[in-house]
């Protein structure tokens, strides 16, 4: 016996798990198949008759346009991406295959839902430039910033300066506390951080405890000293109760001012983390002298804070 393909059809189109959509020449939706219910929130009745247009996202709907006008003009599309807006208010994300039938007299799209790819596509973009535990940019990103930013400072002579942070005895909150606990004080490090510095600045963790600030646009060499003990003081505010017995360890600081200190990039590092091993052994030899003779702590301002040193 023959088989009907002109009655299956139909029922083919409604089992398919993508969306199709028929919309004529005036953006109208005049076929929508079952699957939009799971797509958009809507049945297909509800749809039908409306314009496509009332539910593409509002910030699409420029290059939604630009898209439908190619598909009218005989160009299919087989990548084209957008968002659309669910009946619940949620954010949808869909690929379309889109052509114009000249047959039908209206242009027919096959809409898939990538919203997790999209979202997963997004998450390894972040990755690929920024720290996954403190969200915070990493290396590779810092080192871009930094030469965009020896560029513009050379281009209009102007200051920049390198920060290079260590937490002195962060080893002992990870063995006393456990690895989450000290995870836990890297990210509110990374907060506190972020809170010292202006929307033209940037903040990396390089590794392990290790973070570095970028200063751009640096009035002058004092200006750079206010900047770390003004980050002396933010870290050595308590720590909140969610962190129990813990307690904040110092920091020291190391410095490198453009062009006092470097001109290119490896130059500036090399300084600021040299100088900041070198505070931190001032500040390992300070506190044996201290101990033994039982007298204050020698203190740095760009190694940490009285309060910090401990």
């Amino acid at each position: 016996m023959p088989v009907d393909l002109q009655a299956l059809y139909p029922k083919l189109i409604h089992l398919m798990l993508d969306t199709v959509f028929v919309v004529d020449p005036d953006n109208t939706i005049v076929f929508v198949s079952a699957a939009c219910e799971a797509l958009l929130g809507y049945r297909a009745d509800e749809l039908t008759g409306t314009p496509i247009t009332r539910y593409m996202h509002p910030d699409d709907l420029e290059a939604t346009r630009a898209s439908i006008v190619r598909v009218m003009n005989g160009t299919p599309h087989f990548d084209f991406r957008n968002r659309y807006v669910r009946k619940d208010g949620g954010v949808v994300h869909i690929l379309w295959a889109a052509f114009w039938s000249d047959e039908v007299g209206a242009r027919i799209g096959v809409a898939r839902n990538v919203t997790a790819l999209t979202q997963a596509e997004d998450e390894l973009r972040f990755l690929a430039h920024h720290d996954p535990l403190t969200k915070l940019n990493n290396r590779s990103l810092f080192n871009e910033r930094l030469a965009s930013a020896l560029h513009a400072a050379e281009r209009d002579q102007q200051r920049l300066a390198l920060l290079f942070l260590d937490i002195n005895d962060f080893k002992g909150i990870n063995d006393g506390h456990g690895h989450a606990a000290g995870d836990q004080v890297l990210c509110m490090i990374a907060r506190r951080l972020e809170r010292c510095v202006g929307a033209t600045d940037t903040v990396a963790r390089m590794g392990g405890d290790e973070f570095i600030v970028l200063l751009t646009d640096v009035a002058s060499e004092d200006a750079v000293l206010a900047k770390v003990e003004q980050i002396a003081r933010v870290m050595a505010e308590p720590l909140d109760a969610d962190f129990g017995p813990i307690k904040l360890p110092s920091c020291s600081i190391g410095v490198a001012c453009y062009p006092t200190d470097g001109k290119d990039a490896d130059t500036l590092l090399s300084h600021a983390d040299g100088d900041m091993y070198r505070r931190k052994k001032h500040r390992a030899l300070a506190r044996q002298q201290a101990q033994s003779a039982q007298a204050p702590l020698w203190s740095d301002p760009c190694d940490a804070s009285p309060v910090l040193t401990g």
